[in-house]
């Protein structure tokens, strides 16, 4: 299962509306690249796959391919508006290794 923070789901609500986007899920997944060997993608979607698991937290819905979910179950995703690294970030319980920026990680 994924965590949204309080502050993930107002930023996630907030970047919703400032894209029309009301309805659209919240997808996370991961790609290869980045300093560490895999990066977190995010991005809003307005379709289901079949390889999609969905989790409610709190009315976000979020979406994770299961072969993304290997690598980011237990994760837990906060929100900062600090003016120097402020974003997601991404406390990942399964990464043995980061980047510097966090948005890459190695298992």
């Amino acid at each position: 299962m994924i965590q949204l923070s309080e502050n993930a789901q107002k930023a996630i609500a907030r970047l919703r509306a400032e894209q029309n986007k009301p309805g659209a899920y919240f997808r996370i997944g991961v790609k290869g690249g980045g300093c560490s060997g895999m990066t977190y993608d995010v991005r809003f979607e307005d379709q289901k796959a079949e390889v999609d698991r969905e989790f409610d937290i709190n009315g976000v819905k979020v979406l994770c391919d299961i072969k993304s979910l290997l690598y980011l179950d237990g994760m837990t995703i906060d929100f900062s508006t600090e003016l120097v690294n402020g974003g997601f970030r991404f406390v990942n319980p399964k990464a043995t290794g980061t980047c510097g920026c966090g948005t890459s990680f190695s298992v």
